[in-house]
């Protein structure tokens, strides 16, 4: 063999040896920059690809039960639990992504079967844990949030109450079915952290609303408006035929969140009754300074009425409601939705002190709400009245009440008068013969029979 040729062969062979070097340097680094996060043996992997979990989602086994807005709207499993589209980047990128998923939901990291990575103690929704889960970064919220209103502490006392307990801390006591329908039923508006700040509430048709990405800021249509949507939504984006929106919508452009903070929401460590108990509620007051003696309307009916009587429209109520068990036999309110507005005795003097009369809004209350859960009967059903105080959040400044004809008084529209044996404005006022049977021993005390002046219905 001539040297050349070992030369050339030799050249050949070093050549090749570098071209394979070379390449696989090229593939080392091109790994390192995009790494394959598809891969099915991670949380992440199979969260993100969309037609992978259409291949191994489990079909739903119960229903998500409609709230006081009607039937939920349905999200299949696999659109529910998809963490790619929009705002996964904005999770990514924040610092709840470093929890790693088994952080936060436990499980089995690092597998492609997914009966394993549900596996153990798997959590689906942890803010049902909030102490847990959520109090090592955010302990202060934590210790508050025991005795939010958003915890459902004023629902639970009613339940208990009127069950014969004496309160929310006896929640407990009831019978097992029954706390089963309450969180079946009643928790889906009462929600915790990640119904407002990573996931559509339950009523909303659940599942992650942005990818997963972690909002601090909750979006009032689709997280506030939803869960309020019958009462608090309706009334302030005026929906109902015949109502305007609220004027703090419509002059000031105010979100939920521009009037109702995050302390408030999130609690404030004091455990109080119910939510007109709380300190922290935004009042009128805040912004309208004053208002006590700016004209002779407000001097003359401040501590009479509080202010949605003259400012407010008529506004969303409904009654008698069926909680639905496993048959949902008489599910829903048997008293359909009606737009109304009525007046009554103040019926918690205690929390709002200083007005004699305020607007009271019928609820779902019903001697046999549970009846589906095993309890024919509430045991003392009148321990509370059929009607609640409430506040509408359709304020107008000028309503049926506060814009009164050329000529006639300013009571022409709110006080009653008699007029040849008719009594005019009377439907304003909640009286006894506007109860049902079995409404009457829960709710005559507020009634305002033979509180008004004798004059207005002799």
């Amino acid at each position: 063999m001539k040297i050349s040729d070992i030369n050339i062969r030799t050249i050949i062979i070093v050549f090749v040896f570098a071209i394979t070097i070379i390449s696989c340097k090229k593939k080392t680094e091109t790994e390192v920059e995009q790494p394959i996060v598809n891969s099915h043996a991670s949380c992440e992997g199979c969260h993100t690809d969309y037609a992978y979990l259409q291949k191994v989602f489990s079909p739903d086994t119960v229903t998500t039960a409609g709230g006081c807005g009607g039937e939920s709207p349905y999200y299949e499993p696999y659109d529910r639990v998809y963490m790619g589209g929009e705002g996964f980047q904005d999770y990514k990128n924040s610092t709840h992504y470093t929890v790693g998923c088994v952080g936060c939901h436990n499980g089995v990291g690092n597998t492609d079967d997914k009966s394993a990575a549900h596996s153990g103690t798997f959590i689906s929704h942890p803010s049902l844990y909030y102490e847990e889960k959520c109090g090592n970064c955010h302990q202060q919220i934590v210790n508050n949030f025991k005795t939010s209103i958003h915890n459902g502490i004023g629902q639970k006392r009613k339940v208990t109450m009127r069950n014969g307990l004496s309160g929310p801390d006896d929640f407990d006591q009831l019978p097992q079915h029954q706390i089963e329908g309450y969180n079946k039923n009643c928790s889906i508006c009462h929600g915790t952290c990640g119904n407002c700040h990573i996931v559509r509430p339950a009523t909303g048709g659940g599942g992650l609303s942005k990818g997963h990405s972690f909002t601090k800021t909750p979006d009032m249509l689709n997280i506030c408006v939803t869960c309020h949507v019958s009462r608090g939504g309706h009334a302030y984006l005026g929906v109902a035929s015949g109502t305007q929106p609220d004027v703090h919508l419509t002059k000031q452009g105010y979100k939920c969140l521009d009037c109702h903070n995050g302390e408030e929401l999130h609690g404030d460590g004091v455990k109080v009754e119910q939510r007109y108990a709380y300190s922290k509620l935004p009042k009128c007051s805040d912004c309208h300074t004053g208002i006590a003696s700016n004209n002779i309307y407000h001097s003359t009916h401040f501590t009479s009425f509080n202010c949605q009587v003259c400012h407010s429209q008529d506004y969303n109520n409904c009654g008698s409601c069926h909680i639905p068990g496993t048959n949902k036999s008489g599910a829903g309110a048997r008293i359909p939705a009606y737009l109304d507005f009525k007046i009554a005795a103040n019926p918690i003097p205690n929390i709002k002190a200083g007005f004699d009369f305020t607007l009271i809004r019928r609820t779902l209350a019903a001697p046999d709400n549970w009846q589906d859960y095993g309890v024919a009967q509430y045991a003392t059903f009148e321990a509370f009245p059929t009607y609640n105080y409430t506040s509408p959040h359709n304020i107008l400044r000028w309503t049926t009440r506060t814009q009164v004809e050329t000529g006639k008084s300013c009571s022409y529209n709110c006080h009653i008068r008699n007029e040849g044996g008719t009594l005019i404005n009377k439907n304003l006022y909640l009286f006894t013969d506007d109860l049902l049977d079995w409404e009457i021993n829960a709710t005559t005390p507020i009634c305002v029979d033979g509180k008004l002046p004798a004059s207005w219905t002799n």
